[in-house]
């Protein structure tokens, strides 16, 4: 851990700027210029032990805080919070002193002696890992959100806008979705997409996607989920960076082998909520040790091949302007997710294409958040 104290480093972590035009559905609402990553301090996560589910601190990707149990245990310094329940209780009074408690439990682990065994630290491999939020209410994710996922799908199936389209650029006749996403004048990029995904499709670092009995065609995609941190209405763009807890990654399993016919276009469910198609995980890293989430190397693995090289800073729409586009339909909820797209390189696309198969092991990892492992394994 650095020598800067925590307080410190956290503070200087959630300063985010947003600069340039703030008008809904306006060009890009960047941030400051790109500091270097920073060590989070601290990550969050909900663990299991001899039959006990607890919300953990992880301390350096090695080391796992028993919060609730630090807590109770540490007298001084003092606090009169009641631990927080579960990972959306503890989201809900993140700032009203479990924050505070937090830094001080980090601070009293990292000056412990390592010889020395607090009765409420474990290695990581000593618990087993669960998904950080059990669960969300909501499971968004955002379709093509990427410039080169765009130009690589065109080559699979009609997206719906002609082949000489700028990646991501909107079809003739784009207009405004009104009172929900309205355009500026100079946006050059084409709406959101959103698709609800099923909350039971979650699973945890470690566990297996299984693949359908027959089911041929099962890719990947490797996102950054956002996590929302308070109940979330209408939301101006100005606002949006207040409205996320952190960040923690999913992997959006998909099925491309389609229905069978044509009804509709395409078939969301069948295609993106099969149990155990949403990996989720490990841990959720708070939004003040993420200065610029759009501005992170992403690399997705399989089978220690990378298939996937990219940046966060390629998304068509930011994390912010998801939160408004989200909200304007719905209301959002603290604990809800929404998974902010897939850059290129998703198997379906490769020529030959690539599909999962028994025995693989996926690895998506994002800078400065984490990296989501999981084996394969197909049901027959």
């Amino acid at each position: 851990m650095t020598n800067t104290p925590l307080r410190s480093l956290a503070r200087l972590a959630g300063r985010v700027l947003l600069i340039g035009s703030i008008g809904l559905g306006s060009a890009v609402a960047v941030q400051a210029a790109a500091p270097a990553p920073i060590q989070p301090a601290f990550k969050l996560g909900t663990f299991e032990t001899q039959g006990k589910t607890f919300v953990g601190l992880v301390l350096k990707d090695s080391v796992v805080v028993d919060f609730a149990a630090a807590h109770t245990a540490i007298r001084t310094p003092a606090s009169s919070i009641v631990a927080p329940t579960d990972m959306k209780d503890l989201i809900t009074r993140y700032d009203a002193g479990v924050r505070e408690r937090i830094l001080q439990v980090v601070a009293l682990v990292n000056s412990t002696p390592p010889t020395q065994r607090l009765p409420y630290v474990y290695q990581l491999k000593e618990v087993r890992v669960r998904p950080p939020i059990m669960y969300p209410g909501k499971l968004l994710n955002v379709a093509v959100n990427y410039r080169d996922h765009d130009t690589e799908m065109r080559g699979v199936r009609d997206m719906g806008v002609p082949l000489n389209n700028g990646p991501g650029a909107p079809p003739p006749g784009t207009k405004s979705a009104t009172a929900i996403w309205e355009r500026a004048p100079d946006d050059k990029r084409w709406n959101p997409y959103m698709f609800l995904k099923a909350p039971s499709a979650i699973i945890s670092e470690g566990e297996t996607i299984l693949l359908p009995p027959g089911r041929k065609m099962v890719d990947w995609e490797c996102e950054m989920g956002v996590v929302v941190g308070k109940t979330a209405s209408r939301v101006p763009l100005a606002q949006a960076a207040n409205y996320i807890f952190g960040y923690t990654l999913e992997n959006d399993v998909s099925d491309r082998e389609g229905r069978g016919d044509t009804r509709y276009g395409s078939d969301w469910m069948m295609g993106k909520s099969h149990d155990t198609f949403a990996p989720m995980g490990p841990f959720i890293v708070p939004k003040e040790f993420v200065p610029n989430p759009q501005n992170l190397t992403i690399r997705f693995s399989l089978n220690g091949q990378v298939l996937q090289e990219d940046n966060s800073s390629l998304m068509i729409h930011t994390v912010f302007e998801q939160i408004v586009y989200a909200s304007n339909i719905m209301t959002l909820q603290i604990g809800d997710v929404i998974a902010t797209g897939t850059p290129g390189g998703v198997g379906n696309a490769r020529k030959p294409p690539i599909f999962f198969k028994d025995g693989d092991v996926s690895v998506c990892t994002y800078e400065g958040i984490g990296t989501l492992t999981n084996p394969v394994k197909a049901l027959q």
